[in-house]
């Protein structure tokens, strides 16, 4: 939700910093860091140590910081994306199963409780990241068939034309939970792990709003592009 709003204030925080790095600290070497800091902070948790925080601190400025670097190196890839994406991925999995480890007691009841509310949670993340990377799919599909279009002469100059452009903003449009809103959640799992059902169930709920916000927004673009395909 207020991830696009504080973007320009996450890069003018983190502005002095990677002037500051050395050369040898490349931006995919800084993923790995803040995969394996996520990691610690994971484990940290199932063991109820008092580190689990400060690792997931890291790893959260971490992961802010190699985009970063990146940018700022003129050394962006496709191969960085998709390492960074798929560190956030797995560490997101695993911070509330890993709390819930972690926070288990001899209540069997308050413990089998628990372990629905993170069921249910982490089913709520697989449908969402469906939509998100179906919608991905859909628009590169778009995006291409826009670009063949235009060189052949089919379509507007600046495809416009196409429901490409529609759909690339349906992809970015804020929802109700996205990066930082799950950042929150998940420091506060750590920082407070005898909430952690209630903070699951929450949670829950704003990832379903979420998916609900984009499948509405795509379902409509889909609708628009079929028209637009009957009329055009």
């Amino acid at each position: 939700m207020f991830d696009l709003s504080l973007r320009p204030l996450k890069d003018t925080v983190l502005s002095p910093l990677p002037p500051l790095l050395p050369q040898s600290l490349t931006p995919n070497s800084l993923t790995l860091l803040a995969f394996l800091s996520g990691l610690l902070s994971c484990l940290s948790a199932t063991c109820r140590s008092p580190f689990s925080l400060p690792f997931w601190l890291l790893n959260r400025l971490l992961d802010c910081l190699d985009g970063a670097v990146a940018r700022h190196r003129h050394s962006t890839s496709e191969l960085g994306g998709f390492l960074d994406l798929l560190g956030d991925f797995v560490v997101y999995a695993l911070v509330p199963i890993s709390v819930a480890w972690g926070n288990g007691n001899g209540d069997e009841k308050e413990n089998v409780r628990q372990w629905i509310a993170i069921a249910c949670l982490e089913a709520t993340f697989w449908i969402n990241n469906f939509v998100l990377f179906y919608i991905a799919a859909v628009a590169e599909k778009w995006r291409t068939n826009t670009f063949l279009q235009n060189r052949n002469g089919d379509g507007g100059g600046d495809g416009s034309k196409s429901g490409s452009q529609e759909l690339t903003s349906v992809m970015m449009k804020p929802a109700l939970i996205e990066g930082f809103e799950s950042g929150l959640f998940f420091t506060l799992m750590l920082a407070f792990p005898s909430y952690l059902r209630a903070l699951s169930w929450v949670m829950c709920v704003g990832v379903t709003i979420g998916t609900a916000q984009r499948v509405s927004w795509f379902v409509g673009a889909l609708a628009r592009n079929e028209r637009e395909k009957r009329t055009g």
